[in-house]
């Protein structure tokens, strides 16, 4: 990977899961790196060596002006990321997806910042009728709070960037996982199945298991997000996942197999608000960015069970 281009960044959200390997990413290329996060979900052991972290939280203006001082860009991954929570939380949910992401629009205005690298989520797509890839053209009609709050917060972009002189960049992150993804009962279908296999508990699948997801590698995702950063694609939107479909049923199948062949998942219903078809056309990233997503599932699953192991 180049140069970056920049000298000094802000990786909001940089102690949590996707935020902390471009943190990485940033740091091997040589880009002083300012991590802010206030420690909910993220932890210090995930921020690079060499990084700075800020402890704080994205609503609060005076941690975001201090965190923002001398920064060239913004990479804005901060977020409570739960479509099922963002349910009964839809205010709480707001309150960070938002309002978080306006305090630190407000805060890169009266600093100067003029790079702003979004990321955003498959959650503002209308659900497919199919598991063909959608284009970045599909209609974007959120079914769960979440993919509200973060359309909103596209929107907000788009629409203040000439005003506040900010040159946006809009990355919709599909089923990202990987090493540091941390448990929650909520997100990450792969980590939440590995850990119950772990425990010797079967996988609990919500709905028939025949919906089908992009699962895309962290390390993947965290390239994209730093060759965004590097091209000249103001105002852009891009899907970032690898453009494959998996089902459910796919994906516990794999984890059973490698972990305890005699578990048989069990099934429950389905929860309101999750995308029974999320699959995305890449093809404009790998025009643009020079996108190209290495992992496959099947090639990086014992990478992850092996990072769950040594926890």
């Amino acid at each position: 990977m180049k140069g970056p281009g920049f000298k000094r960044a802000l990786v909001t959200g940089g102690a949590g899961f996707i935020g902390s390997h471009v943190a990485e990413r940033l740091v091997g290329l040589g880009v002083q790196v300012r991590v802010l996060d206030n420690l909910s979900v993220g932890v210090r052991e995930n921020v690079p060596q060499g990084a700075e972290l800020v402890v704080g939280d994205v609503r609060d203006a005076a941690t975001v002006e201090r965190a923002l001082d001398g920064v060239d860009i913004v990479f804005h991954l901060a977020a409570r990321v739960s479509i099922r929570a963002s349910v009964d939380g839809f205010y709480d949910d707001a309150q960070t997806n938002v309002m978080g992401t306006l305090t630190v629009l407000q805060a890169c205005a009266e600093q100067k910042v003029r790079r702003f690298v979004y990321a955003s989520s498959m959650g503002v797509y209308a659900d497919a009728p199919t598991p063909d890839p959608i284009p970045e053209t599909h209609p974007t009609e959120p079914i769960s709070p979440y993919g509200v709050g973060k359309l909103a917060g596209e929107k907000y972009l788009l629409c203040l960037a000439g005003v506040l002189g900010l040159e946006p960049i809009i990355l919709r992150y599909f089923n990202t996982y990987g090493p540091r993804q941390g448990y929650t009962p909520y997100v990450g279908v792969i980590t939440i199945f590995i850990k119950r296999l772990l425990a010797g508990e079967p996988p609990v699948i919500f709905g028939d298991g025949e919906q089908r997801r992009d699962f895309v590698y962290v390390g993947d995702v965290a390239d994209a997000t730093v060759l965004a950063a590097q091209k000249d694609v103001a105002g852009e939107v891009f899907n970032i996942g690898t453009g494959r479909a998996t089902s459910v049923n796919e994906v516990a199948a794999l984890l059973c197999g490698k972990l305890n062949p005699t578990i048989r998942p069990e099934y429950a219903p389905a929860h309101p608000g999750e995308l029974r078809y999320s699959v995305p056309d890449i093809s404009k990233a790998r025009r643009l960015l020079g996108y190209d997503p290495k992992g496959r599932l099947e090639d990086k699953i014992d990478e992850v069970i092996a990072w769950h192991l040594g926890r």
